[in-house]
This record gives structure tokens, C-alpha cells and sequence, in this order.
């Protein structure tokens, strides 16, 4: 089994498509034009490049992997429309909620299992992840990150949102090795919680790949948005640093 039996492409900011299993998986649709979003009070979040594809280019998939709704840099207007079209979208339990139509809320460690269009299933299992410092659920909210597994292909993780190593730790610690890891490793930051970190950085992100034993790393998430602190070189210097820049790969 090869990593390149999971095409990934990354469109910008976190919409990716990953083909799994005969299957289509976006991960968080941002399908709108740069503009600003007022996210309350007098906070902003910009967004400063397009999505690289359109919804009519995309075409349908199967299944929305959403780490969370509430933030417009991860379900923008152009996304939730998107969803009404998703035959599954598979989200926070909390957002599920909220969002109706075709979500199913996922529990941490939760799995739902998908038939494949050639026989046998996709197990998806919603990976615990922390969207900030400790603490910051009540005001950030529920997130969860993504495990596809199947017998016959090598594992994929979607981080989601997260900023928390030891959650890295405990996701190698249950599953063991990761194939492919798409990891949001933008060093995501915004005035609340002081400037804490929201997401990982690139540091952090190849630390995290080192934890989960990747063979592969697809980072998502670190460009088209202001709120970002790093990007495509400083992930770079990082894998580069760290002896796991064979491991990067970026679009």
C-alpha cells in the first residue's frame, strides 16, 4: 500500500477533496470571493485569496468532512450552500444541530462506516481536537478531526482545527502509524486568548507528523486568510529542520 493511493488536492485555506475508497471526501467548503467577515464585536476575519475551484468545477462528492461551523474561514456562505447538495456531511454534534439537513454529529472516537461503490466500507472516525489553549471551548467551540480507514488502504488523518500535541499524542497512541496526514498548519491567531496559538504551527505540524509516524503530510489551512501567522516557507524550514522535508508535500 503507497500514499499515492489517496489523491489529495488542496484548493486553499482548509477545502481539500481527498479520494478514498472510490469515494469523495471536501473537507470545511470556502468557496467565496476575498472579503472581510465580522465574526462579532469588532473582530474581523479576511480572507485575501480565492479558493483555487469552483463548486460547479468540483463536482458532487459524497461526504463533507466539516471540523466545526462556526467560523467563516472554515464554512464561508458559498460552503453552506454547498451543503445542501452533500449527501452527508459529517460534523460536530453540536453542528449538526445547528446545520440539519444531511449532517450526522460525530462524538470524539465516534465512527460511522460507508459503503464503497466497488464493495466493502470506509470507517470514518471523528478524531478529538482542541481549537485553541486549554479551556477555550466555551468560546471557540466544539471541533473534531477526521480518521479514514479502510482494510485494504493506508490510513488518512484530517487534523481539523487543532492547536494540541498531546491530542497528536493520544490520536499515534489509539490508531498507530498515519499514512497521510493533512494537518490545518496555518499558526492560526487572532486577538482573543492573548494571541494563542489556534491551530498548529509549523513547528507544531512537524512535530505532529513525527508523532504520528507520516509517511506523508498535506498541509492545509496556512494560506488565503489574515488571521494566519505562517506559511509555505516557514513549513518548509520546518520539516527541512526537523529531517522530514521528504515527508512535505505541498501543492
Amino acid at each position: 500500500m503507497t500514499s499515492e493511493q489517496t489523491p489529495i488536492r488542496v484548493f486553499g485555506g482548509p477545502t481539500a477533496l481527498i479520494e478514498f475508497g472510490g469515494l469523495r471526501f471536501l473537507t470545511d467548503p470556502t468557496f467565496d470571493a476575498p472579503r472581510d467577515y465580522p465574526i462579532g464585536g469588532t473582530a474581523v476575519l479576511t480572507k485575501t485569496a480565492p479558493t483555487a475551484i469552483t463548486p460547479a468545477e468540483l463536482g458532487p462528492v459524497d461526504v463533507v468532512l466539516l471540523s466545526h461551523d462556526e467560523h467563516p474561514d472554515n464554512l464561508d456562505d458559498s460552503g453552506r450552500a454547498f451543503l445542501a447538495d452533500a449527501p452527508l456531511v459529517l460534523t460536530t454534534r453540536s453542528g449538526a444541530g445547528r446545520l440539519g439537513g444531511s449532517a450526522q454529529g460525530l462524538a470524539p472516537w465516534s465512527s460511522v462506516e460507508l459503503a464503497r461503490p466497488d464493495g466493502g466500507t470506509v470507517t470514518v472516525t471523528a478524531a478529538p481536537a482542541l481549537h485553541g489553549p486549554e479551556g477555550c471551548e466555551p468560546i471557540i467551540g466544539e471541533v473534531i478531526g477526521f480518521l479514514l480507514t479502510a482494510d485494504d488502504l493506508p490510513t488518512v488523518y484530517v487534523s481539523g482545527d487543532n492547536a494540541s500535541l498531546d491530542l497528536v499524542k493520544e490520536i499515534a497512541h489509539r490508531t498507530g502509524p498515519i499514512d497521510t496526514a493533512v494537518l490545518f498548519a496555518g499558526g492560526a491567531r487572532t486577538t482573543r486568548f492573548d494571541g494563542a496559538l489556534l491551530t498548529l504551527d509549523s513547528a507544531q505540524a512537524a512535530e505532529a507528523a513525527a508523532i504520528l509516524g507520516a509517511r506523508r503530510v498535506v498541509p492545509a489551512h496556512f494560506d488565503s486568510w489574515a488571521h494566519f501567522t505562517e506559511g509555505r516557507e516557514t513549513l518548509v524550514t520546518a520539516f527541512t529542520n526537523a529531517g522530514l522535508a521528504d515527508r512535505l508535500q505541498l501543492s
